[in-house]
């Protein structure tokens, strides 16, 4: 089963809560990072899911943007870097997202902000969790900075809180 396929099963839930990056590069694997700690840590609620995307973001949102079915809120966690304090989590609108993450996706870069556009021009709120990178290195490296490793929880709980805002 793909990445896809799992997500498109998950379109019953009311959030979807997706951890992008890749783990191969640092602090680049903020999202899926985040998204390990929450299974392993944290209650999720019956209408919340989770997934580790990782760089596979582009194909989950596509057949989200093209599905007949969506949930009412994405939630994406992903790092950046806006040259922020390491480690700082903030929201940012998807207007915001820096112009180096605006182009297709890479291994490197942020999804394509139109799939995000499209979604939630579609009725899906669309938040962008992000986390400020300290650096991304261009080898392998297995390893979140400690600044950003340190943020991993209360990213947790602020996708987690964000999830559970606008339940009827």
């Amino acid at each position: 089963m793909t990445t896809t396929d799992a997500a498109l099963r998950q379109l019953k839930k009311r959030v979807l809560i997706l951890g992008c990056g890749n783990v191969l590069f640092g602090d680049d694997g903020f999202g899926p990072t985040t998204i390990e700690y929450i299974q392993k840590n944290c209650e999720v609620p019956d209408d919340v899911d989770v997934m580790d995307v990782g760089t596979g973001t582009s194909r989950v949102l596509l057949a989200l943007a093209l599905s007949e079915e969506k949930p009412e809120k994405i939630i994406i966690l992903d790092a950046v870097d806006l040259g922020r304090k390491p480690g700082e989590i903030f929201q940012i609108s998807i207007e915001d997202l820096p112009k180096s993450k605006t182009r297709e996706f890479s291994p490197h870069l942020f999804p394509s902000t139109n799939l995000l556009k499209e979604i939630r021009d579609c009725g899906v709120e669309v938040v962008v969790l992000a986390c400020q990178v300290e650096k991304v290195p261009e080898v392998v490296n297995l390893c979140l900075s400690r600044s950003v490793e340190r943020s991993v929880p209360k990213a947790a709980r602020m996708a987690l809180e964000l999830a559970k805002i606008g339940k009827s």
